[in-house]
């Protein structure tokens, strides 16, 4: 993936707000009162989103992603200059590029004691390629994955395929973790029953609060690589005893604890606070990710009003940008107005179709496409988690938007976690289903046609919540990895967009960054894109 790169708001944000800071209080007085031994070098952190879901390949957001690199192991990884490397395994290709062989490195053990075995790596491949949108264009080139012996795994190709290790190697959602067999097993849309990996943490289910706490441990059984860490690669040397993520929606009452030392990291403090940061001696401030996030709206394909591609469109051309960034970020230095599908300043980056985007909608072309769409009234149920701040003031302003165009909108205030469980339901919007999502992206994930999953058609079968139907866009995505030259790939991706912003099969709301604060007790933070990570870091007294 990586290779490919280098080619009426405030009175309902202030209930939100008040009820977040509420459950603050309750968290950290909760979480900061169980016990821990003395002798424990524990570091407490405020992550952007409560853990619910633990299965990292169930679902594509980034908390359970984040849950995944604690507990789970990978067999390769990128580093910071885009290249994969070994982590559970190396690798040879054969002459004809038809065969890849991954042989594990020695002494990979589940947390259960029991020895990695490539019949454990095999099914986690294939279980992780159901749902991914690079493991899914892999396999169509794919002839068969087996276990050789218990520490070869061979993938036979049917013809070659260039993006064999960048699938199986990249750094963000969904992550090839690799799980025991008898987990690996359970179908890609249930979830594991358990938590076992091979990973450098243990998962602490005995202390696992929902809304409160997800407690790790260090596993003293996992053997490092001898390579510095760089990125989702090299050692993952772990230098303090336990990790918890306290649940703690309000970002004021989590800088304040942070302040005084009652946790020890924060990942998503708001832009605002920023001179309140790096004005104290104690904290530090930085941007881990440095390729930033792109956010942007997901329709519903299978219920109206938006099975109608005359509405979608209407929606699309509502939709303002800038605004939704304001409301967002705020400071522009922080944020990019961008109608790149594929990130703007990168190889595969245009406007082409996405013209209103990038001049900030074009709400009387809205009005007139929504009155000629055959719109009868439907209310848009459109979900507006309230404790998260990276996702909380898009659905905001995209739902204003919408009504100014002249949609009818019902904003459900809920919470990140339900937003994630909720968007996997097919049933109708009065049944418990929902019309319309707001996320983010890692940039990293949306900067190439395979690796972005909003621009997939694969509907009901393989495709990503929405569940968008498109074969022109899965015969333009055949083609561009059969592509041989960036050129050629280029010319493909902008047809992509075009038919992607053409039926709009998602809509970008723009660019950001989020900077990452935490005392300066903590050292050996490291960035990358698929951040924080907990390995190599150490805090001291």
């Amino acid at each position: 993936m990586f290779h490919l790169m280098r080619r009426g708001r405030r009175s309902f944000a202030s209930k939100l707000a008040l009820s977040g800071f509420a459950l603050s209080v309750l968290a950290l007085s909760t979480a900061l009162a169980s016990p821990v031994l003395a002798a424990d070098k524990t570091v407490t952190a405020v992550m952007h989103s409560d853990l619910r879901i633990l299965d990292p390949i169930f679902t594509s957001a980034y908390i359970a992603r984040d849950h995944g690199y604690m507990v789970y192991d990978t067999l390769i990884a990128t580093d910071s200059n885009f290249k994969i490397q070994p982590q559970m395994a190396d690798w040879k290709i054969s002459d004809d590029k038809l065969t890849y062989t991954f042989t594990l490195r020695d002494g990979l053990k589940w947390h259960d004691g029991t020895p990695v075995t490539a019949d454990d790596c095999v099914a986690s491949l294939k279980r992780w390629a159901v749902v991914d949108s690079m493991g899914q264009q892999m396999m169509l080139f794919t002839a068969s994955i087996e276990a050789t012996d218990p520490k070869t795994i061979t993938l036979k190709l049917k013809e070659p395929y260039a993006l064999v290790l960048d699938s199986i190697g990249k750094p963000s959602s969904r992550v090839a973790f690799m799980m025991p067999k008898r987990l690996a097993e359970t179908p890609a849309d249930k979830q594991i029953p358990e938590q076992i990996g091979s990973g450098p943490f243990k998962f602490v289910q005995n202390e696992f609060q929902p809304g409160v706490k997800s407690v790790y441990v260090k596993n003293t059984d996992y053997v490092p690589r001898k390579e510095p860490p760089s990125w989702t690669a090299g050692g993952k040397v772990v230098k303090v005893d336990r990790v918890e993520w306290i649940t703690m929606p309000d970002a004021q009452t989590a800088l304040n604890a942070l302040q005084s030392g009652d946790i020890d990291f924060m990942e998503n403090p708001a832009i605002e606070m920023l001179p309140t940061i790096e004005a104290d001696k104690d904290l530090k401030t930085d941007i881990l990710n440095k390729f930033g996030f792109q956010t942007g709206a997901r329709m519903n394909f299978l219920h109206p009003p938006f099975d109608n591609v005359k509405v979608r469109r209407a929606a699309f051309l509502a939709v303002n940008q800038k605004d939704v960034l304001d409301a967002l970020i705020g400071n522009p230095k922080y944020y990019k107005i961008c109608a790149a599908a594929f990130i703007c300043d990168t190889p595969f980056a245009t406007d082409i179709g996405g013209e209103t985007l990038a001049k900030g909608g074009d709400m009387a072309a809205a009005k007139k496409a929504l009155a000629e769409s055959g719109y009868d009234g439907t209310p848009v149920v459109l979900m507006a988690p309230g404790d998260v701040l990276t996702l909380k003031a898009q659905p905001i302003v995209v739902a204003q938007q919408l009504r100014e165009a002249g949609f009818k909108v019902d904003l459900q205030a809920t919470d990140w976690q339900t937003v994630v469980s909720r968007r996997a339901s097919q049933k109708p919007p009065k049944e418990g289903g929902w019309n319309m999502f707001i996320t983010n992206w890692v940039s990293a994930d949306a900067s190439n046609p395979i690796s972005n999953i909003a621009v997939g058609g694969q509907g009901k079968k393989g495709g990503w919540f929405g569940w968008a139907e498109d074969a022109k866009i899965e015969q333009l995505k055949d083609a561009f990895v059969r592509a041989s030259s960036l050129d050629d790939q280029k010319k493909i991706a902008t047809e992509i967009q075009k038919e992607a912003y053409d039926q709009v099969l998602y809509v970008p709301l723009g660019q950001f960054q989020g900077p990452s604060a935490w005392r300066k007790s903590i050292s050996g933070v490291i960035d990358g894109p698929a951040t924080p990570v907990f390995w190599n870091i150490d805090k001291s007294e």
